[in-house]
């Protein structure tokens, strides 16, 4: 289940966030969260598995495009379909008619937004 980012989740979010390659650096991360919470445009979801947080999804909205900046799963829950089902959500929410990649997250993405389509299709 998606669960909107909160001041509360602070620690939570960048120990999620600190499994992208991107976000190792501590100043790095702590910048990357205060855009999280000071941006209106920026919106950060955890995703809740039972009572643990095991995922996170930062989106950059534009009007209805959701462009994902960030996207991880806790290594132990790896290739069980965690990434694939916050996509999903979020897709579900219907706040975004579009949701797109940006150069760090595409390789990825590339691999579940055709698994998402065939699954509207059904």
């Amino acid at each position: 289940m998606l669960v909107r980012y909160k001041k509360a989740l602070e620690k939570i979010a960048m120990g999620l966030l600190s499994f992208m390659p991107q976000e190792k650096d501590v100043k790095r991360l702590m910048e990357t969260i205060q855009q999280y919470e000071q941006l209106d445009h920026w919106m950060l979801y955890l995703w809740k598995k039972d009572e643990e947080y095991v995922g996170i999804v930062g989106v950059l909205a534009e009007e209805t495009v959701a462009t994902i900046q960030h996207i991880t799963v806790i290594p132990s829950y790896r290739g069980e379909g965690v990434a694939l089902g916050m996509l999903q959500e979020l897709h579900d929410l219907e706040m975004f008619t579009h949701i797109q990649p940006n150069e760090e997250t595409a390789p990825f993405l590339q691999k579940c937004i055709p698994i998402i389509k065939e699954a509207e299709c059904n």
